[in-house]
């Protein structure tokens, strides 16, 4: 291996986390009132819409499929699917998933930048984020024709394998050596998207992720307000009482 192969595969990866985790810790302990989407919705609502909602349908698919296709052990899912039948349906099922995720980005994208009002409100960070993501984007889809031509399942296990080490704290990037180059465009730009991910909007996502946490809280107790009103009088009623009592 190149020492830039090393570095960008099993040194970048835990540098871009470290910051990912550690950053979006202290911007939420430090900076909580930027911690917002900044939606614009009231200066162009229908193409925000629209973009929106294929963006987010799009991206939030990706992200499963890449999450449990990477770092699945293959032994779990050996049983039932083989390797090149699990590559033929993250190809498949992400090309739609990322070709419905595009036009919603587009959307976003082409808004932010030639909607006058929108551009002069938006920071910097807005439109390098939504160019980033683009780019990450139309990459991911270069590479759908890469994986159709090795029909085995040989990169999705050699993807696999390098994932799950780097979770695991066992670096090894020998194993994608020889993949094709929008392959490592593709994981190095993901990684930098997790590396600039606290300095964005992006840290929004985490408030998305936390709503699951009230599906578990106990149910909230709501009191009628002709029943809070009498509870009220009642309480001061007998604080008058006691009061005149003491007085006595």
């Amino acid at each position: 291996m190149s020492t830039l192969h090393n570095f960008l595969f099993n040194v970048y990866p835990y540098i871009c986390l470290t910051v990912f985790l550690m950053g979006s810790l202290a911007r939420f302990d430090r900076d909580q009132y930027t911690w917002k989407s900044d939606s614009s919705q009231i200066l162009r609502a229908k193409q925000l819409r629209w973009g929106s909602n294929l963006f987010h349908a799009g991206i939030l698919f990706l992200f499963v499929g890449h999450t449990v296709g990477l770092l699945t052990p293959h032994f779990i899912y050996e049983p039932f699917i083989t390797p090149a039948q699990k590559q033929l349906l993250a190809i498949y099922a992400g090309g739609i998933a990322g070709f419905i995720c595009f036009i919603g980005l587009s959307l976003l994208l082409h808004r932010r930048m030639f909607d006058p009002r929108i551009r002069l409100t938006s920071h910097r960070t807005d439109l390098f984020i939504l160019l980033i993501l683009w780019v990450q984007l139309v990459i991911g889809l270069v590479t759908l024709p890469f994986s159709l031509s090795h029909s085995d399942g040989s990169v999705m296990l050699s993807l696999s394998d390098w994932a799950q080490r780097i979770l695991t704290f066992r670096p090894d990037a020998s194993g994608i050596v020889n993949l094709d180059w929008p392959y490592k465009v593709h994981l190095v730009l993901g990684m930098t998207i997790f590396l600039l991910f606290p300095f964005s909007r992006l840290v929004h996502v985490w408030s998305g992720f936390a709503t699951v946490a009230y599906v578990f809280r106990p149910p909230q107790l709501v009191r009628s307000r002709r029943l809070g009103l009498k509870k009220t009088s009642l309480s001061q009623s007998q604080s008058s009482t006691h009061s005149t009592t003491r007085s006595t």
